[in-house]
């Protein structure tokens, strides 16, 4: 049985872990309110805008295609995985590299994939390949849409140019303080929407359909990047904030077993003194 002190200093160091996991559960729960509100906020936004897109694109000739819907041959991938910049947030950050990881090896083996990391934890996993041609990381220390709408702006530039074929994000996507769900979405090139034209209702289009739809759908792009960060964003701090509390759970149990422990020990040593004691007492008896 370790002595005495070594079970104080345990009992300590467990101590000053908890006050620490305990004041990261606060903190986050505190950035996840905000965080929660803006992305529930946007979500009707952006449903609204690809609403929007999928019923004038459903009434457009075929002929009448975008330069971020062209098809091509598969050969050049690049992939956006979005993760956090810190740790001490359970598997939120090993989930998306596990995933982006499936999808070089697997479902891309052999194409030329490419990586631009988004968080710095997506940085230090796939620069190790030498595959990540940019690192977008800084992006949460000022995190707005005009900040995303430049990655995004870059990312279709890519597209058009023909640097690369097509473009994946993946990202958690937030449902609550304790469940993220891994997303793959299709960036580029977009993907084929189907659905009717809705020929119930004669609308006159200022300018043309294909304007406005040319229009909408690099404001649409845009708006599927900044969600996607957003909903990381959330699912960071309720993935930390989950973490932090089962933490704190643990070493509160943890510090319990030790004063239990050190209580057993400190009366087990009392025992010996006083056994000591008696056994010395008898002696100068006898």
């Amino acid at each position: 049985m370790a002595n005495l002190k070594e079970i104080r200093n345990r009992i300590s160091s467990v101590s000053s872990t908890m006050q620490i996991t305990s004041a990261m559960k606060m903190v986050s729960a505190a950035k996840l309110k905000k965080a929660q509100d803006a992305i529930t906020a946007m979500r009707p936004y952006a449903n609204k805008l690809t609403e929007l897109l999928q019923s004038l694109s459903a009434t457009l000739d075929e002929d009448s295609g975008s330069k971020f819907s062209v098809q091509r041959e598969v050969k050049n991938v690049l992939i956006v995985p979005i993760t956090s910049n810190r740790g001490l947030c359970g598997a939120f950050n090993s989930n998306i590299i596990k995933q982006t990881q499936h999808l070089i090896s697997n479902v891309y083996a052999g194409k030329n994939v490419s990586v631009v990391a988004i968080g710095k934890k997506s940085n230090d996993a796939f620069s190790k390949q030498n595959i990540v041609i940019a690192n977008k990381s800084d992006i949460f220390d000022d995190l707005t849409f005009n900040n995303v709408a430049e990655i995004a702006e870059e990312l279709m530039a890519k597209f058009v140019a023909g640097e690369f074929d097509k473009i994946e994000i993946v990202y958690n996507k937030f449902k609550n303080a304790a469940t993220q769900e891994v997303m793959t979405e299709q960036f580029l090139p977009i993907v084929s929407i189907e659905g009717e034209a809705n020929n119930n209702a004669d609308y006159i289009f200022e300018p043309s359909k294909i304007e406005i739809v040319e229009q909408l759908i690099p404001k649409s792009l845009k708006t599927q990047l900044y969600k996607g960060i957003r909903d990381s964003f959330a699912s960071e701090h309720g993935a930390r904030m989950t973490a932090m509390h089962k933490a704190t759970d643990n070493a509160t149990e943890l510090r319990d077993q030790l004063k239990l422990t050190y209580n057993k020990a400190r009366q087990a040593a009392i025992t010996n003194e006083i056994l000591e004691i008696v056994g010395g007492a008898e002696a100068l008896n006898n």
